[in-house]
């Protein structure tokens, strides 16, 4: 197990970097940052010229590979690490230099158990991209198919393992200081960070997901997920189907070609939300590299690592609160909240919904250009802590990509807005998942299969398993042995007291900021 005088020198050695981008200076000057934190602070940036303007992307990108996930994770919690830092850390590129190509054969004849040429009749040495986790090559199957190949660059997953352990290690301690640091969820937060990336490094994972999408947008027009290429996949090398088109943010380029911007804008709203909403399954890395307009105007899509799925009950929850907020019925809105247990049965439905409508009513007036689910959701993170409501770390993907679907719209039609697009789509949802014909189907298959089972059983799983909230059940989280709990046990208590100091400011200074990387 890695020693707490480990997880503490990477601590410092990543906070040097953050100093030297100016992106602790947040933490600094923050109205409840505790002395000693300010104190260290201003430690970790002696000597360094620090920016006008805090570069939190440039810092996350200079520090590494788990690093840059981590920040496009933090990107979704303006609650946590403040609207200009999410903000900013939204512009984070998964992109570092390349792996030398001899290195990627290397990987791949591992990988394979015989020399690429075995599987390909020609390789391109210089990649097509170079991301964080893995780098792509264009190639030509014996067959003759123009695919992609995506290989994990090497020793990649034991550089994640590390740096993830130390976020746990943060987290926990974190966490253990209780009060609003426990509302903030961290270890949850970093628990689902670990799924998400550990998914990632399994490039098999990565196929599925592509596999089961494309099932799921089948009847969607104008919408593609290339196929996988089985036969020349495993976990650390996913080969797919080529894909031509040009890039959905290069406006010239749609616009020399004859495409319809606006249609293409409406056409990707509507992709993402019967994703979300009618699938449950959606793709959570929707950036301008990765979407693509072919000829014919089909949006084509690549790079399925980062997926997000929200069951049926949270999904009917999440329809009737983007209509709620679409619409003014501020009071439904905030009676779901409270029937999903997202806020503590203690505050007041009344007091809720007002909360709610002074982050909606000042944008109903405005012309639709000059609205944004952005905006929205930053104003509702802005009363989560007012109502003690705890991060629901399922539905972080989603608001993560909520705002880049956004944003890529708007690049096309600067006139859309995704509230105005969403409204149709989410009321006829609700009208067919919710309507009287689906309460009275729902209610006949719920009945029959209650008859089937024994009075006394049912009483007995009633008692003992409660209904729960709209939350899913966290899964275990990691055992992480805190340092004043080690102090008590060790004779060498002066040590672990200053240890546990330092390390304890430096967990305020790095999650309150939302700097860790």
């Amino acid at each position: 197990m890695t020693r707490p005088a480990t997880h503490i020198f990477r601590l410092l050695r990543w906070g040097r970097v953050l100093a030297r981008h100016g992106a602790l200076r947040l933490i600094e000057q923050g109205r409840n940052t505790p002395l000693p934190v300010r104190r260290l602070c201003r430690l970790a940036r002696f000597g360094t010229i620090q920016p006008r303007v805090p570069d939190y992307a440039g810092a996350f990108q200079a520090i590494g590979p788990a690093a840059i996930k981590l920040g496009q994770t933090l990107a979704t919690r303006p609650d946590l690490v403040g609207t200009e830092a999410a903000h900013n850390l939204l512009t984070l590129q998964d992109s570092l230099p390349p792996v030398p190509f001899a290195a990627i054969t290397r990987e791949m004849e591992g990988a394979f158990g015989h020399p690429p040429e075995a599987l390909f009749a020609h390789i391109e040495p210089e990649p097509v991209g170079s991301a964080s986790i893995a780098q792509v090559h264009r190639a030509v199957t014996k067959d003759g198919q123009d695919v992609a190949v995506k290989v994990l660059r090497p020793g990649i997953r034991e550089k994640f393992a590390r740096d993830i352990e130390t976020y746990e290690w943060t987290a926990a301690h974190l966490e253990a200081l209780g009060n609003e640091a426990a509302r903030l969820r961290p270890r949850a937060v970093i628990a689902n960070f670990k799924r998400w990336t550990v998914r990632e490094l399994d490039l098999r994972r990565e196929a599925a997901s592509a596999s089961e999408l494309a099932e799921a947008m089948r009847s969607h027009e104008g919408y593609r997920v290339p196929a996988i290429d089985w036969d020349r996949t495993n976990g650390s090398v996913l080969t797919i189907e080529w894909i031509d088109g040009i890039k959905i943010s290069d406006i010239a380029g749609l616009k020399a070609a004859g495409h319809d911007l606006p249609a293409l804008a409406r056409r990707l709203v509507l992709a993402f939300l019967s994703q979300a909403i009618d699938a449950g399954f959606f793709h959570a890395d929707m950036h301008q590299g990765n979407l693509f307009v072919q000829e014919d105007g089909t949006i084509a899509v690549i790079d399925f690592g980062i997926m997000g799925r929200i069951d049926r009950r949270a999904r009917q929850w999440l329809a009737e609160i983007l209509y709620g907020l679409t619409t003014g019925n501020y009071r439904r809105v905030a009676e779901i909240h409270f029937e999903a247990q997202y806020v503590p049965s203690y505050h007041s439905v009344e007091e809720f919904a007002t909360a709610l409508r002074a982050v909606g009513e000042p944008m109903r007036g405005k012309p639709v250009s000059e609205l944004s689910v952005g905006q929205m959701l930053d104003g509702l993170f802005a009363i989560t802590r007012d109502f003690d409501m705890q991060t629901q770390p399922h539905l972080l993907l989603l608001q993560k990509t909520m705002v880049m679907v956004e944003g890529l719209a708007t690049g096309l039609h600067p006139e859309i807005n995704m509230w105005d697009v969403a409204a149709p789509f989410v009321k006829n949802w609700i009208r067919d998942e919710l309507g009287p014909e689906a309460a009275v189907a729902d209610r006949l298959r719920e009945d029959t299969r209650t008859l089937l089972r024994l009075p006394d059983l049912i009483r007995r799983i009633e008692d003992r398993f409660p209904p729960r909230g709209g939350a899913p059940e966290q899964a275990p989280l990691p055992e992480v042995e805190l340092m004043w709990a080690r102090k008590r046990r060790s004779n060498h208590w002066l040590g672990y007291i200053m240890a546990a100091l330092a390390g304890g400011a430096l967990v305020w200074a790095v999650v309150q900021g939302g700097l860790l990387g």
